[in-house]
């Protein structure tokens, strides 16, 4: 985006961002990156099982960045202004992009967090004009912490 930020998109930003700060959510992010290091659906359901604690957070997590980014994709939030502020949803994206194909296959969903899938997208090369190899430093660094954590039980 050339423009800058409406006033109503600043505001949304800001109320995006209040969002993060509750303190569920904010446990769930936490427990999402210290344990949701998956590479199959089976480990997904394995770390995360419906109706257990660790798939609410999973869910919570997941579904704040898609509803975020579902703002972002329909122009509600300014594209340039979430993007500098807010990378947080790409690191989730790297850390689902694996299993995502199997969910949407299993759950005949084709559309299965396809809002932060556009996004991180948008975001790579957005990252890439701006600030190129910016994006594979982060993969490795993602990397190099999924390696050095314990497996989740």
């Amino acid at each position: 985006m050339s423009t800058k930020p409406t006033y109503e998109q600043a505001q949304l930003h800001l109320q995006v961002y209040e969002q993060r700060r509750e303190a569920k959510l904010r446990q769930a992010r936490d427990w999402f990156f210290k344990n949701y290091h998956v590479t199959t659906l089976d480990d997904a359901m394995r770390v995360a099982p419906m109706g257990s604690e660790t798939g609410a957070f999973a869910s919570m997590v997941l579904s704040y960045w898609e509803q975020a980014c579902a703002l972002l994709n329909y122009g509600l939030l300014h594209e340039d202004l979430f993007f500098e502020t807010s990378g947080e949803f790409f690191g989730v994206w790297e850390m689902v992009k694996g299993v995502v194909p199997a969910f949407r296959q299993r759950f005949v969903a084709k559309t299965f967090y396809a809002n932060l899938e556009k996004a991180a997208q948008r975001y790579e090369q957005w990252m890439e004009e701006r600030s190129p190899g910016h994006v594979a430093a982060m993969r490795e660094f993602m990397k190099k912490m999924q390696a050095e954590m314990p497996k989740a039980a």
